[in-house]
């Protein structure tokens, strides 16, 4: 198993699975926060700030975009998890004082860009976010404890959510005057309707783990003490399924939503044509 720290001086590069992971920011370790290991086909990046809930910056952000733009091509499974008790409490408060995080700006400091910088600034941090969705992997998320803002909208990233029964998702951003923005509010809305998600966001509320296996927001909930054997589990069944295969169906299922019958029974045709002829040898 390879393992990378991701933080500290740019200038370094930790290898992790064969893969160099640079560092993306001057902020500490401590101030990013993750940890990235490969053990053959399945990477698990973890969110290492304990102490403060696993609460995610700037930095975090960029570091998981890193992980992404340089994820192994064996990689198959790609599970997010939170050391501790908590799976991540969401935005470093600090990002709300003027001060903001060292070396990482705030808020405040962000409100002063001009339109286009704002935007580039909030696109980049959504990219540590959407590469989890991509089709050749399947990422799932292993959720303890407290799943609030980014940290909940960083489970919903994920293909798969297997979840303690401690868990506390909550939404939190509007409460404190801002929107979801981590590219959260689309799957929270395919998965619970848009009528439960306006309430679930704009309240504020805890959804404990009954409520999200019933609405869709985790497949499975264990007890605490199972968590990690629930998703060891679940990603072995996931790669005994064949690879090529197993991309082409996701993407057809992700595109699904989006068409009528007619074209995705095309799109359907599309892809059997490419999988028979791969397995008969005929490309």
């Amino acid at each position: 198993m390879a393992e990378a720290a991701i933080g500290g001086n740019p200038e370094h590069a930790l290898k992790a699975g064969g893969s160099d992971v640079s560092t993306i920011s001057a902020a500490a370790p401590a101030e990013v926060g993750l940890r990235f290991e490969v053990d053959g086909e399945i990477a698990t990046v973890t969110l290492d700030r304990p102490d403060k809930r696993n609460a995610q910056t700037f930095a975090t952000w960029s570091a998981l975009a890193r992980i992404g733009e340089t994820l192994p091509e064996q990689v198959r499974v790609v599970v997010v998890k939170g050391e501790g008790p908590s799976f991540s409490a969401g935005i470093d408060l600090r990002m709300f004082t003027p001060e903001g995080v060292p070396g990482q700006g705030s808020f405040a400091s962000a409100a002063a860009l001009g339109d286009a910088e704002f935007e580039q600034l909030i696109a980049e941090a959504q990219k540590g976010f959407l590469w989890l969705r991509r089709p050749e992997i399947v990422s799932i998320a292993a959720v303890q404890g407290h799943a609030i803002g980014a940290g909940f909208q960083l489970a919903l990233a994920c293909d798969l959510r297997v979840v303690a029964d401690d868990v506390k998702f909550c939404m939190k951003e509007p409460a404190l005057g801002l929107v979801p923005d981590l590219t959260g509010t689309k799957p929270l809305a395919d998965i619970v309707g848009v009528p439960r998600a306006i309430e679930i966001c704009l309240t504020a509320r805890t959804v404990g783990a009954a409520e999200a296996v019933r609405l869709g927001l985790a497949e499975i909930a264990v007890p605490a003490s199972e968590l990690s054997q629930a998703v060891q589990d679940l990603a072995a069944a996931l790669l005994a399924t064949d690879r090529a295969a197993a991309a082409a169906t996701k993407r057809l299922l992700q595109a699904a939503p989006g068409r009528t019958l007619e074209e995705q029974a095309a799109a359907e045709r599309a892809e059997q044509i490419q999988r028979v002829r791969a397995l008969f040898g005929q490309r």
